[in-house]
C-alpha cells in the first residue's frame, strides 16, 4: 500500500501567527506540522465544536488549526495560536 503525502499549505492568518513566534517554537511547531503531511489525523486531534470541517492539535501551549481536503491531499492551516486565544477570530 501506497503512503499518500499530503500538501501543506498556510492561509494568509496561519502564516501571519508562524511568523510571530519565537524561533524555537517555530521549530517545534514546524515538526507538528511536517508530521500531518504523512499522517493528516494523528492520535489527540480533535473536530472543533461546530466547525465540521475544523481540525485541531496541540503542541505544547500552541494550537494549530487546520482544514484537511483528502480530495486533493492537502492540509490547510487556518490559525497557530497559543492555547489562550486560538479560538478568537477562527
Amino acid at each position: 500500500m501506497t503512503r499518500r503525502t499530503y500538501r501543506i499549505e498556510f492561509t494568509p492568518a496561519a502564516a501571519r501567527d508562524f511568523r510571530g513566534l519565537p524561533q524555537d517554537v517555530q521549530r517545534r511547531l514546524g515538526l507538528k506540522i511536517d508530521a500531518l503531511a504523512g499522517t493528516p489525523r494523528p492520535r489527540g486531534v480533535e473536530t472543533l465544536a461546530g466547525e465540521k470541517d475544523l481540525h485541531r492539535i496541540r503542541a505544547g501551549d500552541y494550537r494549530i488549526v487546520y482544514q484537511i481536503r483528502d480530495e486533493v491531499l492537502m492540509i490547510v492551516l487556518v490559525r497557530i495560536r497559543h492555547r489562550r486565544e486560538v479560538h478568537r477570530n477562527l
